[in-house]
C-alpha cells in the first residue's frame, strides 16, 4: 500500500473507533511517528494534510526540521522519546510538544531554555502505567505532584498524560492501561486544579483501545510508513 493509502487507512481506524465510542473524531490528533523515516516521507506526509509528527532522536530531529521547516512552516514538531539533560536546549528552542515529562529537572529546563519569541512548549507527563523497569515514566502514585511542579513553570503549558504500556493482546486487555491513564488524569486535574485536556495514548496496534477510553493524541508509526529499520542513533 501507498503512503496515500496508509494514512487514510489509520485515520479511517480512528473515525471508526471514535464513532464506537461516542466522540467527534476531530477531537483526536493523528501524530505521525516520522523516526528513522527521511523529511522526504514527512513531506508527501505533510502533501496529504498529515500536520503533526513526531520524532524520538534529537539530531536526526532537527536535521529534518531544518530541511522542511523552510516549505512546511505550519507543520508541528512532538518530542517522544526520553530527553537527556544535554539535549533539553534544541528540545525548548525547536519542538512544539514534549510527551515524555518523567522528571523535573528535564522540564526546568526545558522551560528555562524556551525561547522567548516562542509559545509556551506543550508537554505532557509520562507515566509508567507498568511499572516496566525498562520504560521511562513516573509511577502513578508520583504523577501529581510532578505535574503539580510542571504547571508551575512558566514557559511550559502542561496539556495532560502519556503512556506506552506493555503489549496486550484483545482489546479489553488494551483498554485497562488506558483506563488506568484517563482516570489518573481526571484525579489529577481534580485534586490539583489543573486544566488538563491531553491523553497521549495508542499506537499502531491498540488505537482503538485508546481512542475508546478517551485518548485525544495517538501516536502512529509503522501504519503509516511501513516497518522501521534501525541505525545506531545518538539522541
Amino acid at each position: 500500500m501507498s503512503l496515500a493509502d496508509n494514512l487514510a487507512a489509520v485515520r479511517a481506524r480512528i473515525d471508526n473507533a471514535a464513532r464506537s465510542a461516542g466522540r467527534n473524531p476531530q477531537s483526536i490528533t493523528l501524530l505521525a511517528v516520522s523516526k528513522t523515516f527521511p523529511a522526504e516521507d514527512i513531506a508527501r506526509a505533510a502533501a496529504l494534510g498529515q500536520a503533526a509528527f513526531g520524532e524520538n532522536y534529537v539530531q536526526e530531529a532537527m536535521d529534518k526540521i531544518a530541511i522542511l521547516r523552510p516549505e512546511w512552516p505550519a507543520l508541528q514538531w512532538h518530542f517522544i522519546g526520553p530527553l537527556q539533560s544535554n539535549k533539553t536546549r534544541e528540545v525548548a528552542a525547536h519542538f512544539d510538544w514534549v510527551h515524555g515529562i518523567d522528571r523535573l529537572k528535564i522540564a526546568q529546563r526545558l522551560s528555562e531554555q524556551r525561547p522567548a519569541d516562542r509559545a509556551p512548549l506543550q508537554v505532557c507527563i509520562q507515566v509508567n502505567v507498568d511499572g516496566e523497569a525498562s520504560k521511562s515514566g513516573v509511577g502513578p502514585e508520583e504523577a501529581g505532584g510532578l505535574a503539580q511542579a510542571v504547571a508551575a513553570l512558566p514557559n511550559l503549558r502542561l496539556r495532560g498524560l502519556m503512556c506506552i504500556p506493555a503489549p496486550r493482546s484483545g482489546l479489553a486487555a488494551q483498554r485497562s492501561p488506558f483506563a488506568l491513564l484517563r482516570q489518573l488524569r481526571d484525579a489529577i486535574a481534580a485534586e490539583h486544579g489543573l486544566a488538563l485536556d491531553t491523553l497521549s495514548m495508542g499506537m499502531s496496534a491498540d488505537l482503538e483501545a485508546a481512542v475508546l477510553e478517551g485518548a485525544t493524541l495517538v501516536r502512529v508509526g509503522s501504519a503509516i510508513f511501513g516497518q522501521r529499520v534501525y541505525a545506531d542513533q545518538n539522541g
